[in-house]
């Protein structure tokens, strides 16, 4: 209870019902090594995160970018709402330090891994709308995405990576980058792509994200970043 009270903390928050921030935190791979522990893993809760930080960060973007289309609206949520992103926002918040995992998985650098961090901030997230409404919710979101927003907008990071690496190729080396998917974690209803993008047999960036295309947007910015690396070194 007492690290719960440190997380509460954390987040800004304060839990009527702790069943529900404990089952946030919980890993199935626990309860694999539990069994007979009267627990629910995550994974409902991960769901439900979800779809709440889909509509409280467009909700966001809506009433502070009055002056974005729809696509770049849309380019802009998925930036802030991709695996690695929602990862960091789980390190800023030490999710990691509170998670219940098998041991087998944190012997692994479970408590590290992109995929399990950002299932258990969108659990965390889930496990809040819950027990205290849309309002708290919207308090963390604001405060984790606004500097986030900062450096997507200057970066560029919310535009059509895809189509920049490939017109560079294109005009460097005459290839088109080819996207492989590596892995595929979680369960049916909220998985994980890795993907990589390659120049012939060479890997140039890796991403990951909730569906293939954003894996692959991600993948394509790190390819970018290379890119860059390359042409400023001429």
């Amino acid at each position: 209870m007492d690290e719960l009270t440190v997380l509460e903390h954390k987040l800004g928050i304060r839990f009527h019902d702790y069943s529900l921030l404990s089952r946030a935190l919980t890993h199935r791979s626990y309860l694999n090594e539990n069994p007979d522990l009267a627990l629910e893993d995550n994974e409902r809760l991960e769901f439900l995160g979800d779809a709440v930080l889909d509509f409280v960060v467009g909700a966001y973007l809506y009433h502070h970018y009055p002056e974005l289309d729809e696509g770049e609206l849309t380019s802009l949520r998925a930036a802030l709402v991709q695996a690695k992103s929602l990862a960091s926002f789980a390190q800023q918040l030490e999710l990691g330090h509170f998670l219940r995992l098998g041991y087998g998985e944190a012997e692994n650098g479970g408590r590290e891994r992109i995929p399990i961090l950002c299932a258990v901030f969108e659990a965390v997230i889930g496990a809040m709308y819950l027990d205290n409404g849309l309002a708290d919710v919207e308090k963390l979101v604001e405060r984790l995405i606004s500097p986030a927003l900062v450096e997507i907008i200057a970066s560029s990071l919310h535009k059509d990576a895809k189509s920049e690496f490939q017109v560079w190729a294109q005009a460097r080396y005459n290839i088109t980058p080819h996207y492989k998917v590596v892995t595929t974690s979680g369960p049916d209803h909220a998985k994980v792509f890795t993907v990589q993008v390659h120049l012939n047999e060479e890997v140039w960036g890796q991403g990951a994200g909730r569906s293939k295309q954003r894996a692959a947007q991600e993948a394509a910015a790190q390819a970018i970043i290379k890119a860059k690396e390359i042409d400023a070194a001429e």
